[in-house]
């Protein structure tokens, strides 16, 4: 594991976007795995910059996100989907039938589960998969739990994920309480894995870096994985 740690927000995106870039770079038909929320947002603003300089080309670049809320629609402004059209996907040459999320409104959500696992393993899985890290420790919406779940699965958010999503809808009544989610064992499957997080997020990254590995802090299962970048800021 390499933990880098910047002087800013703005030095910490910058370094994850050329990482990312030089995955993009060796491997220009690469599966990029993707997350949403406000820490990737200064990563992703860099990629656009970088491929509108000509610098990268994503036009066979495949991508797979992390989770998508329940019930939410893709064109709905909070889904993640229109997080991803509006914040990167829409501002670069990736072909939109090679960008992939979960369906939060299928009817069948448990057949929506078995479809996405199959797709991103059916991709080869991941070859850089791009994390942020809640307040409890979740990775994509992995809530703390009794065990590590393994394959793409629903969960209910908790309180703290509830409130912490607030801030993005008008009404706390307006966020979904529940999530599609790749599984820790999903996400472990990367290749290589890349978490950035915020000075906010000091406690938890070092307690998920240094502490126990349990299902209770579910970051902590990075420990166990064989290629894993954490890129934080002061």
């Amino acid at each position: 594991m390499r933990i880098l740690e910047t002087n800013s927000y703005e030095e910490m995106s910058l370094l994850a976007a050329r990482m990312i870039g030089a995955q993009v770079l060796l491997k220009p038909d690469c599966v990029l795995g993707l997350a949403t929320g406000t820490s990737p947002l200064g990563t992703y603003s860099e990629l656009v910059k970088d491929c509108k300089a000509g610098i990268l080309d994503f036009s066979r670049v495949r991508t797979v996100n992390l989770d998508e809320y329940c019930g939410l629609a893709a064109d709905h402004v909070q889904s993640y989907r229109y997080f991803m059209n509006t914040n990167l996907f829409h501002h670069i040459n990736i072909d939109p039938e090679n960008t992939f999320l979960p369906d939060g409104t299928a009817e069948d959500m448990e057949a929506e589960c078995r479809r996405y696992e199959a797709l991103v393993q059916g991709l080869g899985g991941a070859d850089l998969q791009l994390l942020g890290i809640g307040n409890n420790g979740h990775i994509g919406f992995n809530e703390p739990t009794e065990d590590f779940p393994r394959d793409v699965h629903t969960v209910q958010l908790t309180q703290s994920t509830i409130q912490a999503n607030s801030r993005l809808f008008e009404r706390i009544e307006d966020v979904p309480t529940s999530a599609v989610t790749m599984g820790i064992g999903t996400i472990m499957k990367a290749k290589r894995i890349l978490l950035i997080a915020g000075a906010e997020k000091k406690e938890i990254v070092h307690e998920a870096l240094f502490g126990k590995v349990t299902p209770m802090v579910p970051a902590s299962v990075l420990q166990l994985h064989r290629d894993v970048t954490v890129i934080t800021c002061k």
